[in-house]
């Protein structure tokens, strides 16, 4: 061998390392802090409190239990379920519509149109959250799951809109024109064609819609007084009282919120390669 082909092949072997190296890295800084927070579920209250320890001496369910116990977390789990996924129906079928018209029509102001929803979603929530609890509070929907719903849909509206416009964009018009002259309607064009074509995009905007939701907290702070309409973000954060911070409980409750978003992720994610894979245009 070549003392430049030798050379060729250290570099490669070098470069193909550090890839592994720095991938290797990327992995730990990602699923480090997931692994924390289950060992810290799984450790007793005074392992918890003393010298950081990477594997628990005595695993134990008591904070799961402790946490359960009266039923409460487990109504907010629900809680977050309805609020959440009655977002993102509404959301992801409003916006289906609205990105549909604003790529595919052309009327007067639809650009002014386009960067007022652009401005509704950059707008920072803490700027809105005292305007919306006051019109709330007036249409008496101040401590509600219906409240939260239209208080979550005035952001998840803008994004949902605004990212499947891109996806509908990528759509040929001409499968549309085709599927019209062989019978369809705009309507039916729209659904059996287009919304079909981009089912990975919408499954994204379904995945960051429901994802908004679920996490959120300043809104749900504001809006939400009674114990029985908390959502799990909400739940977790009453779990500090004062100074005290329960770290076992605490934990305990991320990991059980985190279970619906990585079902919802693995199916999700299922969904969308086989929608990026099915179908085709035959030529």
């Amino acid at each position: 061998m070549s003392t430049s082909a030798a050379s060729a092949q250290r570099r490669y072997i070098a470069g193909r390392v550090l890839s592994y190296a720095l991938l290797g890295i990327a992995v730990i800084l990602v699923l480090f802090p997931i692994y924390w927070m289950v060992i810290t579920s799984l450790k007793l209250p005074r392992e918890i409190y003393r010298a950081p320890s990477l594997w628990p001496n005595t695993f134990t369910l008591a904070n799961f239990e402790k946490l359960l116990a009266d039923g409460s977390f487990i109504l907010a789990i629900r809680n977050s379920l309805i609020v959440s996924t009655i977002v993102t129906l509404i959301s992801v079928t409003i916006s289906s519509f609205a990105a549909y018209s604003m790529v595919r029509f052309r009327y007067r102001f639809r650009g002014v149109i386009g960067r007022l929803i652009l401005f509704a979603y950059l707008t920072p929530g803490s700027l809105l959250f005292i305007p919306l609890s006051i019109v709330m509070a007036q249409l008496r929907l101040g401590n509600s799951l219906v409240g939260l719903v239209l208080v979550y849909l005035t952001f998840s509206l803008p994004l949902s809109t605004w990212l499947l416009q891109g996806y509908f964009r990528g759509v040929p018009r001409e499968l549309e024109e085709q599927g019209m002259i062989d019978g369809l309607s705009r309507f039916g064009a729209l659904i059996r064609i287009v919304l079909p074509l981009s089912a990975p995009g919408i499954a994204a905007v379904a995945i960051f819609t429901f994802t908004g939701a679920w996490n959120e907290l300043l809104f749900a702070l504001v809006l939400i007084t009674s114990d029985s309409q908390r959502t799990a973000p909400l739940a977790l954060s009453y779990l500090i009282t004062s100074d005290v911070l329960p770290w076992g409980p605490l934990m305990a409750g991320a990991v059980i919120s985190s279970v619906p978003l990585m079902v919802l992720y693995f199916v999700a994610q299922r969904f969308m390669v086989a929608g990026m894979t099915e179908g085709g245009v035959k030529g």
